[in-house]
């Protein structure tokens, strides 16, 4: 599922980026299949800390080298709010491809948490404003408040929305 900022550019208003944020829920087997599909000699890939990053559920790189794109490959968490976010993806067109995404309220969430880890970094905030002025009343605003405590997040909700 495509997240982060690419899904935040497609919910909201764009912004340039160099990196692509791609959720991930494989098995060990398919996640060793994914690694062979991925080590050519045109990217960096590291197997080891793919595993390693697997078994703690964080995250872990490819790097295209011609280039200079990367791709944070992230697990899906062990929690109920990474479950509803990977249930509610839908395909999206992002930049010409159709692609499985993280969704406006999702994102709107995951984007706040990343904030809020960050020493309330000004960029997710942002991302968080574009996403709502550019959805409005579209937005499921009792699916966003349902997360709000469970994620630590209302106190930005609040200040964002105000």
């Amino acid at each position: 599922m495509i997240a982060g900022s690419l899904a935040s550019s497609a919910h909201g208003i764009p912004r340039s980026t160099h990196d692509i944020d791609i959720v991930i829920d494989p098995t060990f087997a398919s996640l060793e299949h994914l690694l062979k599909l991925l080590a050519t000699k045109d990217r960096y890939v590291d197997p080891d800390k793919a595993r390693a990053e697997f078994l703690r559920r964080g995250q872990f790189n490819v790097i295209d080298m011609t280039t200079g794109w990367k791709a944070d490959l992230i697990f899906r968490k062990a929690r109920p709010f990474s479950r509803s976010e990977i249930d509610r993806s839908s395909e999206q067109e992002i930049l010409g491809v159709h692609v499985l995404a993280a969704s406006a309220e999702d994102t709107i969430l995951s984007k706040l948490e990343w904030a809020a880890k960050s020493g309330e970094s000004e960029r997710q905030l942002r991302d968080v404003r574009g996403i709502l002025d550019t959805q409005g009343d579209a937005l499921d605003f009792a699916y966003i408040e349902q997360w709000l405590d469970e994620l630590g997040v209302r106190e930005l909700w609040d200040r964002v929305r105000s």
